[in-house]
């Protein structure tokens, strides 16, 4: 006789709300085109009224004239900052689409790792700029909608040499393997790192239990 969602009779029928993507990339022939979705911003502009009343001589007395003058400059910064703030969003994932064009292209297995001072030193700002602007931002692409949080992740290293592996890409790894395994004999945590290391993965058992406990998988 219980309801199974008691929260539903509270909500009203236009609740849902859903994720509409900050930035969109999509790819055109052999190019990846990014787009940053501002449509639904309202358009920043400066009244005329106002300035028309600094050009007509003698319609505003001198207080009056200093305090628009002050008004009208400190709107140009606002809008300015605005679009400022839209340019970094816009090089901050122009960044991204380079350093992860293999996931754009093939999928998860092959997220690069990538971290906050990577970005920031190749957009030329500060890390926590790129942090600010990746907050709660969404990127849609051709393998999903994602967070821009989504795409920095520790890494291990590469048994070769030279290059690295993102954890997220271990993980979805890790995660077929065990969707492969024999239910009746199942890989146990250091069966599942030697596999790995075959394919070419420095890591160690106690990080596989770590990585398979994140994602909720039992021992």
């Amino acid at each position: 006789t219980l309801d199974p969602k008691p929260g539903r009779k509270y909500a009203g029928e236009n609740d849902v709300r859903y994720i509409v993507p900050d930035v969109t990339v999509e790819k055109v022939n052999d190019e990846y085109l990014i787009f940053v979705n501002d449509g639904s911003s309202p358009r920043l502009m400066l009244s005329p009224v106002y300035k028309d009343m600094l050009l007509q001589p003698g319609l505003c007395n001198p207080e009056t004239r200093k305090y628009v003058d002050e008004r009208i400059n400190s709107a140009i910064w606002l809008i300015k900052s605005i679009e400022q703030r839209r340019m970094t969003l816009y090089n901050t994932t122009k960044c991204l689409v380079e350093a992860q064009r293999e996931f754009l292209e093939k999928g998860i297995k092959y997220m690069q790792p990538l971290n906050l001072k990577q970005i920031a030193k190749k957009a030329g700002v500060h890390e926590s700029t790129i942090s600010r602007v990746t907050t709660n931002k969404y990127i849609q692409t051709p393998q999903g909608v994602f967070e821009l949080k989504y795409f920095f992740s520790s890494g291990l290293e590469s048994k070769h040499g030279g290059g690295r592996y993102s954890s997220l890409s271990i993980k979805h790894i890790l995660k077929e393997l065990i969707a492969e395994e024999d239910p009746y004999n199942p890989l146990s945590d250091q069966q599942i790192a030697n596999k790995l290391r075959s394919k070419g993965v420095k890591i160690s058992r106690r990080t596989v239990a770590k990585y398979r406990m994140e994602m909720g998988i039992d021992s």
